[in-house]
């Protein structure tokens, strides 16, 4: 009987613990024009952990969303860009270190909401690791199935039924797909990403209103 208690005991804590580990962390992104909450997916383990450490240490408090593009996307992360002259030229800043890839597609794609990992161009990084610290969160545009079947006619890369109606629907960055690690998403402050995307930038896609990440903080 007593073993029968025990065996009970450490299958209900394994239980507990595969549980805990299957839970995604969320984090609060505090920003002058508002809130964003985003997930962070599970699998890809080194993006999260990277992201969870910076934000435990405060590395994203004062910076920049330094790069908007209407359509694409809002990019921030450079340590650079916190306390910057509106003339500053950003978006080379890091901590001097990359982030191997690791792409999930197609089960993540480039849809609006997404969040992922900037990195350097292809040229000087064919494998596609990961900033330190910058990323971007896709806003991206709405394709048509006229769009979508040319894109597939040029790339040779047949989309999934998700990715063609996510596109269609949601819209997004499909260029992207394959290419850049996605590592989570917004689950709430999709409205707050669509303000910042919408400002007026400067010739290097710079916005001429600051807008800064606060604090950004893990919850729960």
């Amino acid at each position: 009987m007593k073993r029968s208690i025990a065996a009970l005991i450490i299958t209900l804590f394994s239980l507990t613990v595969c549980a805990d580990n299957e839970k995604e962390t969320k984090v609060l992104i505090d920003t002058d024009f508002g809130k964003i909450t985003v997930r962070l997916y599970n699998e890809t383990p080194q993006h999260r952990d990277n992201f969870i450490k910076l934000v435990n240490e405060h590395k994203y408090d004062g910076v920049l969303f330094h790069r908007v593009i209407k359509q694409f996307m809002i990019q921030a992360g450079d340590p650079t860009s916190v306390n910057a002259p509106p003339d500053k030229k950003l978006g080379t800043g890091d901590l001097g270190y990359t982030i191997p890839a690791e792409i999930v597609y197609p089960k993540y794609f480039h849809k609006a909401g997404q969040l992922a990992a900037a990195r350097q161009a292809d040229e000087t990084n064919p494998e596609h690791a990961s900033s330190a610290t910058q990323f971007y969160i896709v806003t991206g545009k709405h394709y048509t199935d006229y769009d979508l079947d040319k894109m597939e006619q040029e790339t040779g890369k047949k989309l999934t039924p998700e990715e063609r109606e996510a596109y269609k629907v949601e819209g997004g960055a499909p260029h992207l797909d394959g290419a850049y690690t996605v590592f989570g998403e917004v689950i709430k402050g999709m409205k707050v990403v669509r303000k910042i995307e919408l400002l007026e930038t400067d010739g290097n896609d710079r916005p001429r209103k600051n807008v800064k990440i606060k604090t950004m903080k893990i919850i729960k």
